[in-house]
């Protein structure tokens, strides 16, 4: 099974300022950035609002690494426990679907049900029994 385990990091309204530091202190490299304002068919308040300019997603390289950044949805808390993150990246949907339903076990916690959505055909959320949250994503375009 091909899989790519990548830290998250959630910021809570400074992602952009985060982004710019780990730019100047590690040398990364922007690779997509994504505002919540830019994402597909925003509402009017995210397009004319703050919360528009939050960072939905962004993805660094740094070396032969990627970090992904982004703030929290707007509204969310950030708490303890969700600043960082694992994403998962799959290749095929039934693996997501193996990996996201294991994750589950023994009180797993499912934040957001495995489906497919504009940017992945199978894309979900899962806090395991230890209390770490994982993003399960698969890549390529949707079936």
């Amino acid at each position: 099974m091909n899989m790519i385990l990548t830290p998250f990091l959630m910021m809570d309204g400074n992602a952009a300022e985060a982004i710019s530091f780990y730019e100047s202190v590690f040398g990364a490299k922007v690779l997509f950035k994504q505002t919540f304002g830019e994402m597909p068919n925003p509402s009017e308040e995210l397009l004319n609002g703050p919360d528009g300019k939050r960072i939905a997603h962004s993805v660094l390289k740094i070396g032969e690494s990627q970090l992904f950044v982004a703030d929290t949805d707007p509204g969310e808390l950030l708490q303890q426990g969700n600043q960082v993150t694992v994403c998962i990246t799959l290749a095929e949907a039934e693996q997501a679907r193996e990996i996201f339903d294991q994750l589950q076990v023994g009180g797993g916690q499912v934040k957001l049900p495995l489906a497919p959505i504009y940017f992945s055909p199978a894309y979900g959320i899962v806090t395991d029994k230890f209390g770490v949250t994982f993003l399960v994503f698969t890549g390529g375009s949707k079936e």
